[in-house]
């Protein structure tokens, strides 16, 4: 993705409260990848036939192009990559075992029940995995068109709120999504809607902000259902995803 815009945090922006309270964005720009080990798990891999295939994964981001690459995937020696265009399954040494090209419209033909394949899968931790850990940063970039919104109260809290319209080529669960904020401009909750999964309305909770590299990244996330008042049902989770370890790089040093 090209540069995007400068943002401050002047003026009560609340997108540039929220890129400074993650590290900034000149920190974000020198970054040249995001490694990450973790474990994705919940109700949706239960669903899609996948349960507890996904435990202890080593993920890597280009945090300026959606690409990602992760093992091992769905079995030892075997890794998935994505990108918006094209998902691959691969032997640990490289060898093609599959690949699908244009992957999202793969999922216009399933029933809302269907399981998945492993290239469905794919798609859906490259996609997830992609934007949880570039947002907010991503949001600057070209294309895409924010505004706050009223605050929201839940639990006690107050929470600052920013829509956010997702430009077309980024390949997103949905192009509409709003951004829960604490009062330090850190991430608290982000809601939007998984068009590959019948449109269902989800509320993403994001949890022990730690610091890798600068850069400050939720590492523990639940995903439940969102009724249309924008309250949530706190059960089952429908997807989790527990961070262990981060490691960024910046033109080829790790820190």
């Amino acid at each position: 993705m090209a540069p995007g815009k400068d943002v401050t945090a002047r003026d009560g922006d609340l997108l540039a409260l929220a890129v400074e309270a993650h590290g900034g964005l000149r920190r974000w720009r020198e970054l040249t990848s995001i490694t990450v080990r973790l474990s994705l798990g919940g109700e949706t891999c239960h669903e899609k036939g996948w349960a507890g295939v996904l435990h202890e994964m080593v993920v890597t981001v280009d945090p300026h192009a959606q690409r990602a690459w992760f093992a091992p995937f769905t079995a030892p020696e075997r890794r998935g990559l994505f990108t918006p265009d094209r998902v691959a399954i691969e032997t640990a040494g490289g060898d093609l075992i599959a690949e699908r090209i244009d992957p999202r419209m793969a999922f216009d033909s399933l029933d809302i029940g269907a399981r998945w394949d492993a290239l469905h899968l794919a798609y859906f931790v490259g996609c997830t995995l992609w934007t949880c850990l570039t947002v907010p940063f991503v949001l600057t970039e070209p294309g895409f068109v924010t505004d706050e919104l009223d605050p929201w109260r839940e639990d006690g809290a107050t929470w600052r709120r920013l829509r956010a319209l997702f430009p077309t080529h980024v390949a997103s669960h949905g192009s509409d999504q709003v951004f829960y904020l604490g009062p330090e401009g850190l991430l608290r909750r982000h809601d939007y809607t998984v068009e590959i999964a019948g449109d269902a309305p989800i509320g993403l909770y994001t949890d022990e902000h730690q610091i890798y590299g600068g850069i400050s990244f939720p590492t523990l996330r639940r995903a439940v259902r969102r009724q249309p008042d924008g309250t949530t049902d706190p059960d089952p989770a429908l997807l989790t995803i527990d961070i262990s370890r981060i490691t960024t790089s910046t033109s080829g040093r790790a820190s």
